[in-house]
């Protein structure tokens, strides 16, 4: 059985528990596992970051991707992709194995222009 937990957070600081969507994803090895959460931004440029934690360790990148008229993305790794609307992020994990068994994190910055984002 896989073990996949999803925590939303914001660069700010500011915890958003409160706007967590989880999906209960059937834990099937080799299939594909959507993991879902929506979020409040008031710019019009958000960038939705995704990161996978295993115990003991850092936080792990995966990916980022723009929302609303961001076109900024950066996703280095084919297994993962992301689609992101006005108010929700998704990872999509496109074969599940059991090395994904992890925490799961989705983060926001809130950004006014295109260029804005972390390295």
């Amino acid at each position: 059985m896989f073990s996949l937990m999803l925590i939303f957070f914001s660069f700010t600081g500011e915890t958003l528990e409160k706007d967590i969507t989880p999906t209960s994803p059937e834990d099937t090895e080799g299939k594909p596992v959507i993991l879902r959460c929506s979020y409040d931004a008031s710019r019009n440029y958000p960038l939705l970051y995704w990161y996978r934690h295993y115990d003991y360790q850092a936080p792990h990148f995966l990916l980022y991707k723009g929302a609303r008229s961001s076109t900024r993305e950066h996703i280095p790794d084919k297994r993962y992709t992301s689609k992101t609307s006005q108010t929700t992020t998704e990872l999509i994990i496109t074969h599940l194995t059991l090395a994904d068994t992890a925490l799961y994190y989705c983060a926001l910055i809130d950004c006014y222009y295109e260029n804005c984002y972390t390295q």
